[in-house]
This record gives C-alpha cells, sequence and structure tokens, in this order.
C-alpha cells in the first residue's frame, strides 16, 4: 500500500512539474525598464541582463528573486538593444542609437567602441559563433529596409546581405551551419548556409506569418527556433522542419526578445516592451551552448 501511494504521489509530482512547462510568470516587477526593454542575456555563471534599466542607455543585472540593479551605463548617446557575451565573458551590444557594436570588458566594465560605421543604420540584434564572430541584423525602419553584417573578432565589418525588409531578430542553428534573420515588418524568417569562414548562401524563406510583427529569437539545442511575436504576445516556436510546433502565450503583448536560462538551460526569459519587465516560462529542451 505504501508504494502503491509513493507511486501516485511520484506521478502527481511529475505531473505538476509536467504543467510547469509553457506557463508564463512573472520575473520582475512591471515598469522597471523603459519601452525599450530588450538584449536579454544569460552568461556563464547564470546572470540574467537586460538593457534600458529604469532609463535607456543602461544595461540591468536581473537577479534570481527578480530585483534588479544597474549594471553598467552606457555613453551619452548610446542605447543598446542586444546583447552577446564572447569566449572571454566581454559583453557586445548593438547599439541603435550610436551606430555602434559596443564592447564593455568582462574584468574592468570598461565601455568602448568595438565598431562603428557609418554604413550601419540601426544595429538591432546580434549573435555570436564559437569562432567570435558576430552577426548583426540592421534595419532601416523609415525605408522598411535592412541589412545583414558579419563582424569579425579583429572589428572587421563585412556585409552579407542588403535590399532586405526590416531585419530584426537573428540566430544561428546549433551546429552554426544556418544564419535565420527575420523582416519585422514583412513578418518573414530567411534561413542562409553559413561556411566556415562566417559567409552566408543559398538564401530561402524559412517562414511566414500572416499577422503581428516579429522580433528577437533563440535556438534550442534541438535547433528549434523560438520567435517573439511582437503586439501578439506570444513565442512562437517553429522546428528545424519549418514547421509551427506550438505558440507560448505571455500576459504582455509586446515581446521584444528572448534568451534561455536557469539551472539546466530551459527556463526562458522574455522581454516585454508594454509591461516594461522580465517574464518567464519553461521550455521542454534547454538553449543552445555558444561557447
Amino acid at each position: 500500500m505504501r508504494a502503491l501511494f509513493f507511486f501516485i504521489g511520484l506521478v502527481s509530482f511529475c505531473n505538476s512539474f509536467a504543467q510547469e512547462f509553457y506557463q508564463a510568470k512573472d520575473l520582475t516587477d512591471e515598469n522597471l525598464f523603459t519601452t525599450n526593454c530588450e538584449g536579454p542575456i544569460v552568461d556563464k555563471k547564470g546572470n540574467l541582463y537586460v538593457v534600458n534599466f529604469q532609463k535607456n542607455g543602461t544595461v540591468g543585472l536581473v537577479h534570481a528573486d527578480g530585483k534588479v540593479e544597474l549594471y553598467v551605463t552606457l555613453p551619452e548617446g548610446s542605447t543598446a538593444n542586444a546583447i552577446q557575451f564572447d569566449k572571454k565573458a566581454n559583453m557586445f551590444l548593438a547599439d541603435f542609437s550610436g551606430h555602434n557594436i559596443l564592447k564593455i570588458d568582462s574584468k574592468t566594465k570598461t565601455v568602448s567602441v568595438f565598431v562603428h560605421s557609418e554604413l550601419f543604420d540601426q544595429p538591432n540584434d546580434i549573435c555570436i559563433n564559437k569562432k567570435d564572430q558576430l552577426f548583426a541584423s540592421d534595419p532601416n525602419w523609415k525605408n522598411n529596409t535592412g541589412k545583414i553584417w558579419r563582424i569579425d573578432p579583429n572589428g572587421k565589418t563585412t556585409l552579407l546581405e542588403e535590399n532586405m525588409g526590416t531585419t530584426n531578430g537573428i540566430e544561428l542553428s546549433p551546429d552554426e551551419k544556418i544564419l535565420y534573420v527575420n523582416e519585422s515588418i514583412q513578418r518573414a524568417i530567411w534561413a542562409y548556409d553559413v561556411d566556415d569562414k562566417g559567409n552566408v548562401s543559398n538564401k530561402r524563406k524559412f517562414f511566414d506569418f500572416p499577422d503581428f510583427g516579429l522580433d528577437g529569437m533563440k535556438c534550442d539545442r534541438e535547433g528549434n527556433l523560438l520567435v517573439t511575436r511582437y503586439d501578439k504576445g506570444v513565442v512562437a516556436i517553429i522546428s528545424p522542419q519549418g514547421r509551427l510546433i506550438r505558440e507560448v502565450q505571455l500576459k504582455g503583448k509586446k515581446t521584444s526578445n528572448i534568451a534561455f536560462g536557469g539551472k539546466d538551460g530551459k527556463t526562458c526569459y522574455v522581454t516585454l516592451q508594454d509591461r516594461k519587465c522580465v517574464e518567464t516560462f519553461r521550455h521542454e529542451i534547454a538553449g543552445k551552448l555558444i561557447h
């Protein structure tokens, strides 16, 4: 009889844990960030960073209990949209108002301009590969156009694609052989093959949405692509074959970006620009490993 009760209890526990998946919860209070609440990223130590804490031009450090403290203030005129880390834990930020890629030293927290180009419109989102090459989306919101750049570790910039729609979310597959780029206004996701040098080819349509906007994207370890649907308030999960698996409903509507973290890598942190906060949900698959 005890064994039976233990079994029933175990099944109940497992079911309650399973029900935890895809249920949105608040991590932070509302209105701690600006309407440019963006760029969530988790470092190797499990720390979560989100840009534009309390005012534009800042980076906030979000603790596990949802409390937020100022991590760094960016130079005057700079506003970040996205964050990535290199192998040395240096922080790189897409600075859309300063037309830069910024670098923050992991030891001193010194902020410097890693790359500035007059050819940048508004660097928006970035992803990074194991060679520390950055790939950046660069939309021109006024003209509904966009570009894609590659920035090498030595700061050399290479224009990979132009004359696109409003390029926004950008992400590499777990094996780094596919680059995904979405166009917010046109509601399309494109896929490119990536060679060993970081060049792209074989552009093809990966997925189309009929409505609402697209923003940040991240891949899990199995190659599923998680896409924030701006104004719809969901995160769409798309298989590597381009099939919509599910949509996860958030509390807010203006989902702007997403990052993986947590002890098992299965917690998704989503920034909401209408609620100016961070929500979380659990995914059944851990996020991909970058470094």
